[in-house]
């Protein structure tokens, strides 16, 4: 949590799946305490999940499971900011990539290859939050995707405006 903006989660982390599990506990924690149902933790989980095991596999990870794994020091950001009807999610990784070459699996109306065996986690994501954006990421090392979701409800029945 940002001590400046209670509203903020911001975290360095290994590029390993290990991280990538603690920091979806971290972000569940953080979602319910700022108000969040259970339905908006599940979806913004499962981004958190989809885009840190993405920054692993293919932002400089190396499919690392452990730190102890990972060549190089090789890091991943995550920030969140929870408001009032909506969230907004940024995760940069290190490991090079085009943004251009990632616009194809962020369209809304595309559809994965069904014969391959993976690639459907963009397509999943893309139906379940507003916008999804791509980007060099602030460092130049990587990418930095942006997720943004207004959410349908908030803790205390109140439908978001």
């Amino acid at each position: 949590m940002n001590a400046d903006n209670p509203e903020e989660l911001s975290l360095d982390l290994p590029a390993a799946h290990s991280a990538s599990r603690m920091a979806r506990q971290v972000v569940r924690k953080f979602a319910l305490e700022r108000g969040l149902v259970e339905d908006e933790v599940g979806i913004l989980e499962l981004v958190t999940s989809e885009l840190l095991s993405n920054a692993v596999d293919h932002g400089g990870g190396g499919s690392a499971m452990e730190e102890a794994d990972i060549e190089g020091g090789v890091r991943m950001r995550l920030y969140l900011r929870v408001q009032a009807g909506s969230w907004v999610m940024r995760i940069s990784d290190q490991g090079g990539g085009d943004p251009q070459e990632m616009e194809p699996f962020l369209d809304p109306d595309g559809m994965p290859d069904l014969e391959d065996e993976r690639g459907r986690g963009f397509f999943l994501l893309v139906q379940m939050v507003d916008e999804i954006l791509v980007a060099r990421s602030e460092d130049g090392t990587g990418l930095e995707f942006t997720v943004h979701k207004q959410t349908v409800h908030e803790q205390h029945g109140d439908s978001a405006s």
